[in-house]
């Protein structure tokens, strides 16, 4: 019986952020929409406590023999150290350097914002994503704008897929103690969220901020009086704290897609984001655009959620409709495809005299 395996290391990160969401639940999906005849399994390097990779209907990840730096640097090496599996999907840019490999790519914030990132993350990221856009194996993007930026940046054996994420039901909710009116942002806090413009505009507006989300790497205020830093919830947490806000923030330098944009959408909140071009896509429309790195755009577009009713009620409703769009079953089938056409091909090969 072939195997799909998913590298779910990303779940082990100390800060998982929006890459380890999207490794949890397209694994999740992929293995409730598997072909007949298919199995999906995980893997990931040597760990005390795996069961953070534990994914349900998928089950406890297979342990590789080899603890995460090492594996890390293997791979980064050419080494050709394998999972098993009749193939292999890499939910982000950590993937062995050879191999019958589906890759995911984000983002292209390596190149666009190298600022935003450790010098050794813009020297590891680059280099793995180039490997993995030379090969003549599939490269998953979730938007065309990351397609057409990654074109202009690394050599491609072939154009990238996109494959638009999904929206993550959040199901019930839990009370958390949040104020009646405040904007929400959700999010790894680091230097590329934007959240330091964001402070600067709620100050300006007097409304409360609230930020979910673990501290990644980088230095980023979040001390003023009006803004609470709530960490990592749990999904019913983050429901309750989600569906009550006024309005949603997401104000990044850059972005590949935008969870916390389709999310909130799905839930009514009306969202403002800034014009990072993947943002404007995902939105189509059914948001309010501020400029990158400008305070008072910010404040702008919010304010115009913040004081007209009639205005966010319009936005709450199409941001329900484009929220619709996107599905982990249909991100799912979709990277199916790319898999059992490269199984299709590697049968025609062994046929061939």
């Amino acid at each position: 019986m072939p195997n799909l395996v998913v590298l779910a290391e990303q779940l082990l990160a100390p800060v998982p952020g929006g890459t380890g969401r999207y490794t949890r639940e397209l694994t999740a999906a992929l293995a409730a929409t598997a072909p007949p005849g298919w199995t999906v399994t995980t893997a990931v390097s040597r760990t005390p406590d795996p069961s953070a990779a534990e994914i349900p209907g998928v089950g406890a990840p297979r342990v590789l023999p080899i603890p995460r730096r090492a594996l890390i640097a293997a791979w980064e090496r050419g080494v050709p150290y394998w999972p098993g599996g009749d193939a292999v999907h890499a939910p982000t840019p950590l993937a062995p350097p050879r191999g019958r490999v589906v890759t995911t790519v984000h983002d292209t914030v390596p190149w666009t914002h190298p600022e935003t990132l450790t010098p050794r993350g813009v020297t590891w990221h680059r280099r793995v994503i180039a490997r993995a856009a030379a090969r003549p194996t599939p490269l998953v993007v979730p938007t065309r704008a990351v397609a057409n930026d990654l074109l202009t940046r690394v050599p491609c054996a072939a154009p990238p897929v996109v494959v638009p994420n999904g929206v993550t039901p959040l199901g019930g909710s839990s009370p958390v103690d949040v104020p009646d009116r405040y904007v929400l942002a959700i999010g790894t806090v680091e230097p590329r969220k934007g959240f330091a413009d964001l402070v600067t505009a709620t100050a300006a507006l007097g409304v409360p901020l609230l930020v979910v989300g673990q501290r990644g790497w980088g230095e980023v205020d979040l001390t003023a009086p009006h803004v609470r830093l709530l960490g990592k919830l749990p999904d019913a947490e983050l429901a309750h704290v989600l569906r009550r806000a006024t309005a949603l923030a997401a104000p990044s330098l850059a972005e590949g897609f935008g969870l916390p944009v389709v999310e909130a959408m799905s839930e009514g909140v009306p969202v403002v984001h800034s014009d990072a071009p993947a943002l404007v896509e995902v939105a189509g429309g059914a948001g309010v655009v501020a400029e990158r790195g400008d305070p008072r755009s910010l404040e702008t577009a919010l304010r115009s959620v913040l004081t007209d009713p009639a205005r966010a009620a319009e936005l709450a409703e199409a941001g329900r409709r484009r929220a619709e769009v996107f599905t982990w079953e249909r991100a799912a089938r979709a990277v199916w495809e790319l898999h059992l056409a490269q199984s299709a091909t590697r049968s025609a090969e062994r046929d061939l005299p």
